[in-house]
Formats: C-alpha cells, sequence, structure tokens
C-alpha cells in the first residue's frame, strides 16, 4: 500500500467544492434536499486509481471513522492563459477526485 500522503495532495477548495460539502445541511431547495451524502474534492496522484485514494482517504482521517462509499476522478489539462503584457503561459493539469462519504460522515474544516 502506498503512503496515503503521497495518494492524496491536498483538499481542493472552490465555491464549487463548497457547494458540494454543503449539499447534506442544505435545505432552501428540494431537489438538493435528497443528498444525504457530504462530497468532498481532493487532488490526487496522477497515477492513483480509485481503491487506493478511497484507503488514503481512510487513512488519513481515520480519527474521524469516516468510510467512502464512492470515489469520482477526473483529469483537468492545461490551459492558455494570459501573463502579463503579452506572455502567454499555461496552467498546470492535475487529477482531481470527488469523494462520496457515508450519511453523517463529515471531515473536521481545518
Amino acid at each position: 500500500m502506498k503512503d496515503p500522503y503521497v495518494v492524496i495532495k491536498s483538499r481542493y477548495v472552490t465555491e464549487k467544492a463548497t457547494v458540494l460539502e454543503q449539499l447534506q445541511i442544505a435545505e432552501s431547495n428540494q431537489s438538493v434536499e435528497r443528498c444525504k451524502s457530504p462530497k468532498y474534492v481532493f487532488i490526487v496522484d496522477r497515477h492513483a486509481n480509485k481503491q487506493e485514494i478511497a484507503q488514503a482517504i481512510e487513512a488519513i482521517y481515520k480519527e474521524q471513522n469516516v468510510k467512502v462509499t464512492k470515489v469520482n476522478t477526473l483529469h483537468t489539462k492545461r490551459k492558455l492563459k494570459k501573463r502579463g503584457r503579452g506572455k502567454k503561459g499555461l496552467t498546470a493539469s492535475h487529477k482531481k477526485a470527488i469523494v462520496t462519504m457515508e450519511p453523517g460522515d463529515m471531515i473536521d474544516q481545518v
């Protein structure tokens, strides 16, 4: 088994990722109320598979007793961006994992 901190690089915190985390406590929208499981987004190793990601999450958050039920992965590609006055550059590409926990499980915010 790989080191869990090699498989999971960091949490991915954006507006959309925060909305996914808050789905289980949202009560304003009827379609959102059906989601009982929290979802968290992580930046992971490019070569990690779904089973390794699930085992790493459970190992890292062992003291909080979380259980991973589902893992979805996607690769983000590099994009061309302008940097400064006419210079062009590329953004970094990475692999993201959207991890679904069992209902009631939560990861503490740091």
